[in-house]
């Protein structure tokens, strides 16, 4: 008797999960350059959404370009994610995902073209120096940066691959701060995200590049819930 009650209180809760789980949507937010699995924004988004209703998945993936691919598509493949969110230069990898609805929180579409340049500039200490000098990376559970000529050139073809990945009727919406500072060096385009995705797949706010809490909490929040239909 205490057998089959086991039997049957293990089987419901195998079936409890197992429907908890076909239930519970997945947002798989692809960080930055230098960011990482302690990244604000997605840690933030955790907090905020009930963990049995949404999951928020941030993890560390390689800075080379080919190797993060190989990372990122495997965790597609793990999580089955109802929404993908790509931040500045994950914005790239964001986009070589198919098949799911995208978000972008300052999309850095010019960063593929300035990071290949920057493979010349990486042949020389001096310049592997610079690079490592303006992009610091802050301690914890951070990307680590190779700024070596094999790395950098291969983002010629990782941007590519990213336009060329773009799915006809996919959806894709981004975000952009007036006041983001990498709009000066053309890492940040808009005008090149309205030749591929139009005028009215965006919305502005009067912050940075690095996103705001009140932003996220006014906007990004808003915008995830319309999308999965909370």
């Amino acid at each position: 008797m205490i057998f089959f009650i086991l039997n049957y209180y293990v089987s419901h809760k195998i079936k409890h999960n197992i429907v908890n789980l076909q239930l519970m949507k997945t947002i798989l937010y692809i960080h930055g350059m230098g960011g990482g699995g302690d990244s604000r924004i997605p840690n933030h988004l955790a907090g905020v959404f009930p963990p049995e209703e949404i999951r928020v998945v941030i993890r560390t993936y390689d800075f080379d370009p080919e190797i993060g691919r190989e990372q990122i598509k495997g965790w597609v493949e793990e999580l089955s994610p109802s929404l993908i969110i790509g931040e500045s230069l994950g914005s790239l990898q964001a986009l070589r995902i198919q098949g799911i609805p995208h978000l972008f929180v300052s999309p850095s579409l010019g960063a593929a073209t300035q990071l290949y340049r920057s493979s010349y500039i990486a042949r020389f200490a001096l310049g592997r120096w610079w690079l490592n000098h303006k992009f610091p990376v802050k301690e914890g559970e951070r990307q680590p940066l190779k700024f070596t000529p094999e790395v950098l050139y291969k983002y010629k073809e990782h941007g590519q691959q990213a336009f060329g990945s773009i799915e006809e009727g996919g959806y894709y919406f981004a975000f952009f701060g007036y006041h983001d500072h990498f709009m000066r060096s053309g890492v940040v385009k808009i005008d090149l995200w309205e030749k591929y995705f139009g005028k009215d797949t965006y919305q502005m706010y009067d912050g940075t590049h690095f996103m705001e809490e009140e932003y996220v909490n006014s906007l990004l929040i808003p915008k995830i819930k319309e999308i999965l239909g909370l």
